[in-house]
C-alpha cells in the first residue's frame, strides 16, 4: 500500500470516530466495565455504518450526507405516524404522502430538492 492509501484509511477511521462521538453518543456513554464500553463502543459504531448505508439510499443525496438531516427526516417520520394515529378515519394515501412530507422535513438543516420518498 502506498503513504496515500494509509492517510487516507487513517482520515476514514478518525470521521468514523467523530461521527460515533458526535451523532451517537459515544463520549455519553457512563460505562464502567470492559463489557459495556465494549458494547458502547459496537452501538456507536454500527449506528455510523447504519446511518452511512440509510444516507446511501435516499436518492439524488437528497439529504446532503448529513446525518442530522437523517435523524430529523426518521424523527419526522415517527411524528409523523403517531399524529395520523389520533385521526378519526383514514386519510387518502396521496394525503398521507404530503403529510409524511411536510412532517419530516421539520428540523432538517438543508432543505429538500424535491419530494422523493427513500427506496
Amino acid at each position: 500500500m502506498l503513504k496515500r492509501d494509509y492517510y487516507s484509511l487513517r482520515f476514514q477511521i478518525e470521521f468514523n470516530f467523530r461521527d460515533a462521538k458526535q451523532f451517537w453518543g459515544l463520549e455519553d456513554f457512563m460505562n464502567i466495565t470492559q463489557n459495556s464500553v465494549t458494547n458502547a463502543a459496537n452501538l456507536s459504531f454500527f449506528m455510523v455504518n447504519l446511518s452511512h448505508c440509510l444516507l446511501a439510499r435516499f436518492p439524488h443525496g437528497n439529504l446532503n450526507g448529513s446525518i442530522m438531516d437523517l435523524k430529523a427526516y426518521y424523527r419526522g417520520c415517527l411524528y409523523a405516524k403517531e399524529t395520523l394515529k389520533l385521526l378519526p378515519q383514514k386519510q387518502t394515501p396521496v394525503l398521507l404522502a404530503q403529510i409524511f412530507h411536510a412532517i419530516s422535513c421539520n428540523g432538517r438543516i438543508h432543505a429538500p430538492s424535491a419530494f422523493v420518498q427513500p427506496s
